[in-house]
């Protein structure tokens, strides 16, 4: 398959993306031959977003606090005091089903990598890839056994991905030393959030994931990542929406105009980074890598501000290694003949999407054990066909 006249973000020629077997072959002005042809008009692409903090099965949460925390701790414990009708109601809906509009969560923005932080997913098939080629534990606060799990030599090739420092207060910023002082192995330590991290403590970490708006939620401040960012990776993350709007979208602009990462620097945690950090195929439009690629509407922007603009509405097409898992209305008619999955037509705001699987019987199946779950796409009386 070839993608035909998009721009690259930090490049605004226009190129061809050739796709063969689930993998990037060319990309350029000119690229070989392909009997199966899609032809945008003015439209960007870029790797599929990777997500590298998310808890698939808890994205069909609500935002749940109504003041500003001082870490964590104090969060967790108001509102299972507060909201406990509401977590046991979600709690019912049966794990799978949670994972999988999780999935879909992530998918309807153009996410094709999700870093799970938990158990591992009981998901076999999923539309994008699931990275659980790590340790996640807890946090120091909330997991008994941190220490052995942290320090299990069976574990050290693998990195160790922890919440840590998520507070404004010194306990939080205690932990964060604490958990530097019993890495016994000098594992590589991957931190999320880091709200109360300095730049002594940044070293010791492979990479921190940046999750802004959730840290805006919970504790009406985020981590200086503009000056850990000289010490270690900055990857990008939303959270769960217990803590986060569900668009990554909102998440993207809402760290723009926090001005603490230029917008090469921001692009990048989305991208090339956290594909180097854990180890994937991707994070780039480039021959070689796994054809996992966004197309978007570019509405007369030039390529990198398009991406900054962009909305679940203006995507066209997502890619995962090479099949095609999300298509706007408007390509219908280029890929009749060329698609044979079964897709869902949803409406996000002014387009219809068509969405690789029965995302409305997934809807209609969750609205079994909690008749009423909202979703940030209409759930219609009739599905559509």
């Amino acid at each position: 398959m070839v993608l035909n006249n998009v721009t690259i973000p930090g490049n605004d020629a226009a190129v061809s993306i050739s796709i063969n077997e689930g993998k990037i072959t060319q990309v350029g002005p000119s690229v070989a031959y392909d009997r199966e042809q899609l032809t945008f008009v003015d439209a960007i692409t870029f790797p599929g977003l990777i997500n590298s903090h998310d808890h698939l099965d808890f994205n069909l949460f609500p935002q749940l606090g109504n003041q500003t925390y001082k870490s964590y701790t104090d969060w967790g414990k108001h509102i299972h005091r507060t909201y406990a009708e509401e977590i046991s109601s979600i709690l019912k809906i049966p794990v799978a089903l949670r994972e999988r509009w999780g999935i879909y969560k992530n998918l309807l923005c153009g996410v094709t990598t999700v870093v799970n932080h938990g158990e591992k997913a009981t998901i076999n098939d999923p539309l994008i890839t699931i990275f659980d080629n790590c340790q996640s534990i807890h946090s120091v606060q909330f997991e008994k056994n941190w220490r052995k799990r942290l320090n299990n030599p069976l574990k050290i090739n693998q990195p160790a991905v922890i919440h840590t420092g998520e507070g404004t207060n010194a306990a939080a910023h205690a932990e964060i030393d604490d958990l530097i002082k019993w890495n016994l192995f000098k594992r590589k330590l991957i931190g999320v959030h880091g709200v109360a991290m300095d730049a002594r403590q940044a070293k010791h970490f492979k990479a921190l994931i940046w999750c802004p708006e959730s840290n805006y939620f919970l504790l009406n401040k985020t981590a200086a990542v503009d000056q850990l960012k000289t010490k270690t990776r900055i990857l990008f993350g939303t959270d769960s929406t217990l803590t986060g709007y569900w668009d990554i979208w909102y998440h993207i602009r809402f760290a723009r105009k926090t001005k603490m990462l230029t917008d090469h620097e921001l692009y990048h945690s989305l991208t090339s980074l956290p594909a180097l950090t854990w180890n994937l195929n991707t994070g780039n439009i480039a021959a070689g890598l796994d054809a996992d690629v966004v197309i978007a509407r570019s509405n007369g922007k030039t390529s990198l501000q398009a991406f900054y603009n962009v909305t679940p509405d203006d995507i066209l097409l997502v890619m995962h290694k090479g099949q095609i898992l999300l298509f706007d209305e408007s390509l219908y008619h280029q890929l009749t003949g060329i698609i044979n999955q079964s897709y869902s037509k949803l409406f996000t705001g002014r387009h219809f999407k068509y969405v690789q699987g029965d995302i409305y019987g997934l809807m209609a199946e969750i609205k079994r054990y909690k008749p009423n779950a909202n979703f940030p796409v209409p759930f219609p009386i009739q599905p559509a066909a």
